[in-house]
């Protein structure tokens, strides 16, 4: 009878890095104190009109409306301002979130803009102070002018700061080349029931973190949980293999769940790993062929295990010799079929009566397919290596 109990997916555990619960405390309290300034900020607005405009909606001497008309307003004005103070808090953040992705000469460039610009604003409309009237509105006009020009100018003369600051420019094309690296790194199922991933994330070729989206886990869990027993087998590997970069290895593999704006449930895994690879500029970890050929049409970066397997595979020349063993005939008559250590195949002419023992080939060409690599050979002399017992072969 098989155990059809449910496996609880293991849950990767968080950074609890003390810089990042300060980073996340540092966030929290800007949070707070931005709230309680903006609140108060529109109460004193509205504390202000009610005092101006008490004498126009409230006819005669009565004290008790004159305070009940500044209170409603000065808090009607604080809610407003309180509301208002969450929608701009996040926009704040998202605007800094993306200056941190900008280069450090773009900032340069902008902050010279912006001072250009208010400087030349203010000596400009410096005459036009004492005008009645429209003498301020006629210097905040200028003002803004001044500076998005300057802004502007300054972006497109970027190029020519390098020669007034040299090292900002020698580290320009690092930066550059360093952003336009994917950060984050996405896991899919196959990935992670193929169980390398772990073995090369443990070598350290990997950057840490790698992310686990929400679905994916759930996918492994209903994998794990099906009445099929490969399936289940294939699924509990999977939460094996993350178990043991996170417990083992004590490797960083965090979940993830802040996912896009397109994001929709009633779509395909592929596709949702995709939209949020896409969303976050990140990279999909994989080795299926067909999630490797969606990313491609959608332009996100596809990090291959098959491919790296392939890559790091040894070399053979042309002339080359090797030795294998004989375990098969080939599809060609006279063909004998060995393998490397590695899983390369050698297909070695004149060779099928070789079954079942040792001989050294000499690399005749090389074939690479989607499934790996191939060697075409032909028996060396003296190929066959003495004192390999013989084994009989299929169909001996």
């Amino acid at each position: 009878m098989t155990d059809t109990q449910p496996v609880e997916p293991p849950q990767p555990e968080r950074p609890t890095e003390s810089h990042s619960t300060s980073a996340v405390a540092v966030f929290n309290t800007l949070w707070g104190v931005f709230t309680i300034v903006v609140t108060a900020t529109g109460a004193l607005i509205g504390f202000g009109i009610g005092q101006v405009s008490r004498e126009a909606v409230v006819q005669g001497d009565d004290k008790t409306l004159v305070w009940y008309w500044v209170l409603g307003l000065s808090v009607a004005s604080a809610l407003l301002f309180f509301l208002l103070s969450q929608f701009f808090f996040r926009r704040l953040v998202g605007f800094i979130s993306y200056l941190e992705r900008v280069a450090v000469q773009d900032k340069i460039a902008a902050a010279i803009g912006v001072l250009l610009g208010a400087l030349i604003a203010y000596l400009a409309t410096a005459p036009f102070a004492a005008l009645p009237g429209i003498g301020t509105a006629l210097r905040l006009f200028a003002l803004v002018v001044c500076v998005t020009l300057g802004v502007v100018l300054t972006m497109s003369a970027k190029e020519q700061l390098g020669y007034i600051f040299p090292r900002l420019a020698k580290g320009k094309q690092a930066a550059a080349q360093s952003q336009e690296q994917p950060v984050m790194k996405f896991l899919d199922t196959n990935v992670i029931i193929d169980g390398r991933i772990a073995d090369i994330y443990a070598t350290g070729f990997l950057a840490a973190p790698l992310y686990v989206p929400g679905f994916i886990l759930a996918e492994l869990q209903s994998i794990a949980d099906s009445a099929d027993p490969l399936k289940r087998a294939r699924g509990r590997r999977g939460l094996e293999v993350l178990d043991r970069i996170r417990n083992d290895l004590r490797l960083p593999v965090e979940p993830f769940e802040d996912y896009p704006n397109d994001y929709d449930e009633s779509e395909g895994v592929d596709i949702r790993l995709v939209k949020v690879a896409r969303a976050c500029n990140g990279a999909i970890l994989t080795n299926d062929y067909n999630l490797n050929k969606i990313a491609g049409l959608h332009r996100v970066p596809v990090l291959n295990v098959n491919e790296l397997a392939n890559a790091v595979k040894p070399v053979f020349l042309p002339g080359e010799k090797l030795q294998t063993t004989i375990v098969k005939e080939g599809n060609q008559p006279g063909q004998g079929v060995g393998y490397l250590d590695d899983g390369t195949m050698v297909v070695v002419e004149h060779a099928s009566r070789l079954i079942g023992r040792t001989v050294l080939v000499t690399v005749a060409s090389t074939y690479q397919t989607n499934a790996g690599k191939m060697l075409f050979t032909e028996l060396a002399e003296d190929s066959e290596i003495p004192d390999v017992p013989r084994r009989k072969g299929p169909g001996h």
